[in-house]
């Protein structure tokens, strides 16, 4: 029992019972779920957003979206979410066939078609354009700077404050892909520079730190012990990025539970705070969590379990 209250829980839809509902589903090949649960969100983006990425996870390895499409060809709610499985599978692939070997440029080329005929089916939603984004990953030179400048001018104008769609650009800019740890850093540190209070845009220093440890685990052949991690995580602009992000977003968020959305985005701060040393931003953001918590970043930096086990421990959160 004691270990029990200690334990995390994992909950892949991060809480969200209906998201939960339509996922089971797709399991069984219905897609009238997915279309209800996609016409009650509306327009809340970060909602909308965090459903299709995980509905699209799920639909990848099933012909439910494609039974959807054939039942509504029209559907713009299955048009965006056909565009974010293309966008799935490709990865998929690309992650089958390693790290710098590149995948069938007819798979990359379909997954771009469909964000755009999304986008052309859905103009306000900016979930198409995320995806866009997205699969410019894996073009094996990247795009041209101009048409990425222009994808995600259509996203920031939907939804200024996404941190998916900041996400996105944040990955294709990192080192692990088709930019610099400079370049990633610098549009991180803009985005929250520009964030109001409240807004969770801070975190993307949290997540490009992540980035780069990813990076030089990489180069390091996974041998973590070669990567210097004591000294990635908790020197002074670490330390200093970490409680500016609980200074600037998490002070001034709502006094409210957490929602789905956001759990993500909080186990990175929790975990960059625990490695960096901030004891009192650590308790609080593991506070605010409670036993919900999501496997990444965790796993980047070894068991997840007994990680959040411990560090729920010494912030006093359990036996």
């Amino acid at each position: 029992m004691a270990r029990d209250r200690l334990a995390p829980d994992f909950d892949p839809d991060c809480g969200d019972a209906p998201l939960t509902s339509a996922r089971h589903d797709i399991v069984i090949g219905r897609w009238q779920g997915v279309r209800d649960l996609l016409r009650d969100t509306g327009a809340d983006w970060a909602l909308r957003g965090h459903r299709i990425r995980l509905l699209a996870q799920a639909c990848a390895s099933s012909s439910t979206v494609e039974s959807w499409l054939a039942a509504e060809p029209r559907g713009a709610d299955a048009l965006v979410l056909r565009a974010a499985t293309e966008t799935a599978r490709a990865f998929h692939l690309a992650i089958a066939a390693g790290r710098g070997v590149p995948i069938e440029r007819g798979r990359i080329d379909a997954a771009v078609l469909a964000c755009l005929r999304a986008a052309e089916a859905y103009p306000a939603d900016p979930t198409p354009w995320i995806s866009l984004i997205s699969v410019a990953r894996l073009h094996p030179a990247g795009v041209r700077r101009g048409d990425l400048a222009r994808w995600w001018d259509e996203v920031h104008r939907r939804d200024p404050f996404s941190v998916e769609g900041h996400l996105q650009v944040l990955h294709y800019y990192s080192a692990r892909w088709h930019g610099t740890h400079g370049m990633m850093y610098d549009f991180a540190r803009e985005a929250a520079g520009a964030a109001p209070p409240g807004c969770a845009l801070p975190v993307l220093v949290q997540y490009a730190r992540v980035e780069e440890f990813r990076y030089v685990l990489d180069c390091a052949k996974g041998r973590r012990s070669a990567v210097g991690s004591g000294q990635h995580w908790d020197h002074d602009g670490a330390v200093s990025d970490v409680r500016r992000t609980w200074e600037r977003w998490v002070l001034h968020r709502a006094d409210s539970a957490v929602t789905p959305v956001e759990l993500r985005d909080l186990n990175y701060l929790a975990h960059a705070a625990c490695h960096a040393g901030a004891d009192e931003v650590a308790a609080g953001v593991l506070r605010l969590l409670g036993r919900r918590a999501s496997r990444t970043p965790w796993s980047y930096t070894g068991d997840p379990v007994k990680q959040l086990e411990r560090v729920r421990r010494e912030a006093g959160l359990g036996p």
